[in-house]
């Protein structure tokens, strides 16, 4: 007789950029992070156009439709609707001033973070459908610096680095890793809205890692 094994109470998925409500106004600028568990709040991001947007307000400060289409290279009218849906789930909001397409629009929190409950079937197909269109994002650019990298000098080629690797850990072993993981990545967090912290040589660099099981060997390795 085989047992069962125990499922994992949550489970979680680290998304950018790129991963939101700041109740305290407008004013006072992007909260920190905020850990989100809603499927209808995790599914308003699982959109490759508002992942792109996202990220671009959070690396451009506040732009208005109009510049986030030009930048985007998408029409100010459907910047528009999708800053709406964005703003309506807390992921941005208003700036202050402007009216329209010309009101400018900022990121509501530096990071999102994203919890799914194992038995809530609604919510984990709402993060794998995110994590997933997050997955293909993240391999999109790798492909593209593949592509350009022999136009970086040097010393940016010899610094990009790609981490892979087998260990054997329990469950909590997992978490603790991707926590230890974040935090690491969150060094640097606060150089995306200040620009007067990045030093001058400085660079947008995408950091990603994912660590999950993977089939045990015919001999049970």
């Amino acid at each position: 007789m085989t047992a069962k094994r125990p499922r994992r109470p949550t489970k979680r998925a680290r998304v950018h950029d790129d991963e939101v409500v700041n109740d305290t106004g407008p004013t006072e600028g992007p909260a920190q992070g905020r850990l989100i568990s809603d499927p209808r709040t995790m599914r308003a991001l699982a959109h490759p156009v508002r992942l792109a947007l996202l990220e671009t307000l959070g690396r451009e400060g506040e732009l208005t439709a109009t510049r986030a289409g030009e930048l985007l290279d998408e029409s100010p009218g459907n910047m528009s609707w999708h800053l709406q849906t964005l703003a309506k789930y807390g992921y941005v909001e208003e700036a202050g001033g402007g009216k329209g397409r010309s009101r400018p629009w900022r990121i509501a929190s530096v990071s999102n973070r994203f919890r799914t409950a194992a038995e809530d079937r609604e919510a984990e197909a709402a993060g794998e459908a995110l994590e997933s269109i997050a997955a293909d994002r993240a391999y999109s650019r790798l492909r593209q610096w593949w592509a350009r990298r022999a136009s970086y000098p040097h010393a940016w080629r010899d610094a990009a680095f790609r981490a892979d690797s087998i260990g054997y850990l329990t469950a909590a072993e997992m978490s603790e890793l991707g926590d230890e993981i974040a935090e690491l990545f969150g060094r640097y967090q606060n150089r995306v809205l200040d620009k007067r912290l990045r030093p001058a040589d400085a660079e947008p660099v995408k950091l990603v890692a994912y660590g999950h099981p993977i089939p045990p060997t015919a001999s049970g390795n």
